[in-house]
């Protein structure tokens, strides 16, 4: 039944991202919040499906620390489950992503279409100043900057390298950092076919202060409350 399920969204997934791709191109005109709360339509379509073919559920865990003004989330990456979750869970938000994801037919097209913070990881340099300044100009905007700070998906397990360039948006701009933990790789794993029912359990941690702190500091408690609560999140 796993199989079945899994092949059943998978199929339902194909149908619909070109739709919503599509439509999300000619959301053009509006403003990049409106944009945004429209295009995000998508991830709550995919995460009831999760639900409703797949049985895969969630629940959140001290929601009531996310700020009302924007911050900076660093989230730990193990699923494509959190990059819908997150656009349903958590208020509009502007994402750091290659931008080689833009170039992808439709699905990158409508994702142009929501902000996002799209830089090189082949320049070093150019990227953390990309990075920086439009990470600041989101904020500005009103968007939360959502922020995977191991880069890529991690397996359920595992443990990936904590970059820095999250921390350093948060000490540059003085912006309070949230850091969220889940276990959503233990239904569905980092490029896994197969989804499992069952619940997700995301944990949402208290805004980190970051006013007259060095980065490497930041990233450092970041670090150490993710893994921690992953630890909890596993018994």
């Amino acid at each position: 039944m796993t199989v079945l399920r899994s092949l059943v969204f998978l199929l339902l997934q194909l149908i619909l991202t070109p739709i919503f791709s599509t439509l999300a191109i000619f959301t053009f005109p509006f403003s990049p919040l409106t944009r945004y709360r429209l295009i995000s339509n998508y991830a709550r379509t995919m995460i009831w499906l999760l639900r409703v073919v797949c049985g895969i559920r969630h629940e959140v865990r001290g929601i009531e620390n996310l700020p009302k003004e924007p911050c900076i989330v660093l989230c730990k990456h193990q699923s494509a489950w959190e990059t819908l979750a997150l656009q349903v869970i958590f208020p509009p938000q502007a994402w750091v992503l290659k931008r080689e994801l833009l170039w992808l037919p439709f699905f990158g097209w409508g994702l142009a279409m929501t902000s996002p913070i799209a830089i090189d990881r082949s320049d070093g340099k150019g990227a953390m100043k990309q990075l920086l300044k439009k990470g600041k100009e989101r904020l500005a905007q009103g968007f939360y900057v959502v922020i995977f700070p191991e880069g890529t998906r991690v397996p359920y397990g595992q443990r990936g390298k904590y970059k820095i360039g999250g921390a350093l948006l948060a000490a540059s701009s003085g912006t309070p950092v949230v850091p969220v933990a889940h276990n959503a790789g233990r239904l569905w794993g980092r490029n896994a076919f197969s989804k499992h029912p069952g619940v997700v359990t995301m944990s949402v941690g208290k805004p980190i202060v970051t006013q007259g702190r060095k980065a490497d500091e930041i990233n450092a408690e970041v670090e150490a409350w993710i893994e921690n609560e992953i630890r909890q999140l596993a018994h």
